[in-house]
């Protein structure tokens, strides 16, 4: 029997009762709840979660971008893991190959849609201008509907297990669970177009609107397993507070980091939970569990020290100096005739951020492990129970 109202779910089997309170952190049982099986991760998002789909459509990760892990660049914008690479992990599950990238790819459990500079809404800008990507969550969702539709006809067609080894099993769309982590470029698009934080706060609803539109359609495609990450503290990331010098009282936090930006960061975050409570009640076969990134962020970053990291605003890989600006992996010849190439950091596993928006693979550890035990989680599950109990 299945009861749902008010986004709790009750569901009784054979005597003992598993309450879902999806609405609050408690979840009580009076039995041990059974680990999610898992067989598939389907990702979207931005390069917070992108292992290679921008560079497989444009260009390659430069040097040192991979050394610590792959040692070599590998699509990723850091020395090396992701926090979905920890995920997969996590999972038992290999780590995902972009939905873009052809060569030697298998999506037998799983396919990354993420493209670094993707955005929830279509903006009207390009990635050589402004390295916004032309694969938006819509675009994203999309390619998703395409891939499951290739990958069960060429599976049913299939007549040697040879012919099927590297495709996604049809039945297991159902059972697999579809991470997102997307709305930081959308956020920081609205910053370089807005001309003040009020006009940035008001299209958060549209942005929020859009996100659950292709929730929607993920749901209706099947998908059933949610694992959504909030947007992080935009305004921590070095490369928005390194260049700023004599701030007025009250503009930078006890931190070090920019408060309005943040601010529109934390109404970005209500504004989706508050979509994904109601959602829930709306999608009574999902299992939605909303991520607080930003909480696990915000507390690395404000007690780096006491975690092993040096400084949050130092950058690893990148020069941002007097003005200028050199981007990790590259060269530049200073206005003062200065040749300069941005290398890496002697100790990344030191540092927190990588170029000054992405975070090093330490940092990105640390983060997981915070956000997979379920202390930041809604509902209170970690994510290898975080699935519908009836799939």
């Amino acid at each position: 029997m299945i009861n749902s109202l008010l986004g709790i779910v009750v569901v009784s089997i054979v005597g003992f009762t598993i309450t879902f309170a999806y609405n609050d952190k408690v979840i009580d049982s009076t039995e041990v709840i059974a680990s999610c099986d898992f067989p598939a991760i389907y990702n979207f998002g931005d390069s917070n979660s992108d292992t290679g789909g921008i560079a497989a459509a444009f260009y390659p990760m430069a040097a040192p971008c991979g050394e610590s892990y792959f040692h070599r660049p590998a699509g990723r914008g850091s020395d090396g893991r992701l926090i979905i690479d920890f995920i997969a992990e996590q999972l038992g599950v290999p780590q995902l190959s972009p939905y873009l990238d052809t060569l030697g790819t298998s999506y037998r459990h799983g396919a990354n849609f993420a493209t670094g500079g993707a955005t929830i809404r279509r903006i009207n800008e390009s990635w050589f201008a402004n390295g916004v990507s032309p694969f938006p969550l819509d675009i994203q969702v999309e390619h998703y509907t395409q891939f499951k539709e290739r990958t069960t006809y060429f599976y049913n067609q299939g007549k040697e297990e040879s012919d099927k080894s590297r495709l996604a099993i049809p039945v297991e769309f159902s059972k697999a669970l579809y991470t997102i982590d997307i709305g930081q470029n959308d956020i920081s698009a609205a910053f370089r177009m807005l001309p003040n934080m009020e006009q940035v706060r008001a299209i958060i609803p549209d942005i929020i609107n859009q996100f659950a539109a292709q929730l929607r359609d993920l749901y209706k495609k099947g998908a059933r397993n949610l694992w959504i990450h909030n947007t992080g503290p935009i305004g921590c990331l070095p490369v928005a507070t390194v260049k700023i010098k004599d701030p007025a009282a009250g503009y930078l936090d006890e931190h070090g980091c920019v408060k309005d930006m943040n601010d529109i960061a934390i109404a970005f975050n209500k504004h989706l939970f508050d979509m994904l409570t109601k959602l829930r009640i709306e999608l009574q076969q999902a299992a939605i569990t909303y991520v607080d990134l930003y909480k696990a962020k915000y507390e690395l970053i404000s007690n780096a020290k006491n975690q092993g990291f040096e400084e949050a605003s130092k950058i690893c890989c990148g020069y941002h100096e007097n003005g200028e600006d050199v981007w990790c992996g590259n060269k530049k010849r200073l206005n003062n005739g200065t040749e300069i190439y941005a290398g890496s950091c002697n100790n990344p596993s030191t540092v927190i951020s990588w170029d000054g928006v992405h975070y090093t693979q330490a940092a990105n550890h640390w983060i997981a492990k915070y956000i997979l035990n379920a202390s930041i989680s809604n509902p209170t599950l970690p994510i290898t129970k975080a699935c519908n109990p009836l799939h």
